[in-house]
């Protein structure tokens, strides 16, 4: 007899198969990642199809299979997905959330309440636009990060402990190293960057939002750096994602789900 269990999830992917199915990849509160079967959600008359695309919070009820698992009920909990894919800043800094989530929960089945959470709570604040995209995006990505056992220093020596803060920064180390520790090839990243990142880590947004946007540019190429050195691989999305002052951004009037499909198969193929 098949066991059926009921989950919150976070919708990270969602993938064709055959003429009407798709494969969806969850981030669940309770049974981390998961891969299930979602019948007919394809077809026109699908009752939940909509509710198991990308970026959306559900309710969902499955049968556990010995591969997959396959979607029985869903329930919308935060419908984030259209205010998401309607602005190109949003749209994209969510994406490299959900990659970076699925990097970092790929034990499948394995709990990951606090990642479940960080994302939750992320996507919430993008689709509500309370703070510009890519703090956001860097902020979630830090705090992941921290929760995976790689929590960055940005004031003390990462290495040796001594008070900061400190000029220099190394990937290797951990974050801010004092003159004694630093390792050759160390970057130099402006104080108030460090103080930046200081703040998205602890969730000072006032300060945060008070940044310059330079700032903010030097911030995010060293959270990338940082992410994809412990992730051990690139996190393809992030090449993707509109940064302040790189360009206006572009506002969609209409969601095109053809080319949000398009657009999410390239910027996060799946996992060989």
């Amino acid at each position: 007899m098949p066991v059926i269990y009921r989950d919150e999830a976070v919708v990270l992917r969602a993938q064709k198969l055959g003429e009407a199915d798709r494969i969806v990849t969850l981030l669940t509160r309770e049974h981390g990642q998961v891969r299930a079967v979602a019948k007919g959600v394809r077809k026109t008359m699908s009752r939940f199809g909509a509710r198991l695309e990308p970026f959306m919070l559900i309710d969902v009820q499955l049968y556990e299979g010995r591969s997959l698992d396959t979607v029985n009920q869903v329930e919308t909990i935060g419908a984030y997905g259209l205010a998401i894919a309607s602005d190109y800043g949003r749209y994209t800094a969510a994406t490299a959330m959900l990659e970076t989530a699925e990097r970092l929960t790929e034990n499948d089945k394995e709990p990951a309440l606090q990642q479940f959470l960080l994302l939750a709570g992320g996507l919430r604040t993008l689709s509500q636009d309370r703070h510009e995209a890519g703090l956001v995006l860097d902020a979630y990505l830090i705090r992941s990060l921290a929760v995976a056992g790689w929590a960055p220093s940005f004031t003390d020596c990462a290495r040796c402990g001594q008070a900061g803060p400190h000029r220099a920064f190394s990937l290797a180390m951990g974050g801010a190293v004092c003159p004694s520790c630093r390792p050759p090839g160390s970057a130099a990243p402006h104080p108030e960057t460090l103080q930046l990142l200081s703040s998205l880590l602890t969730g000072d947004w006032p300060s945060a939002d008070a940044s310059e946007a330079r700032r903010r540019r030097e911030a995010s190429g060293l959270v990338a750096a940082y992410l994809q050195w412990h992730v051990e691989r690139r996190v393809r999305s992030l090449r993707w994602v509109e940064r302040e002052g790189d360009r206006p951004s572009i506002k969609v009037p209409t969601i095109d789900v053809a080319a949000i499909e398009r657009a999410q198969a390239e910027v996060a193929p799946p996992l060989p």
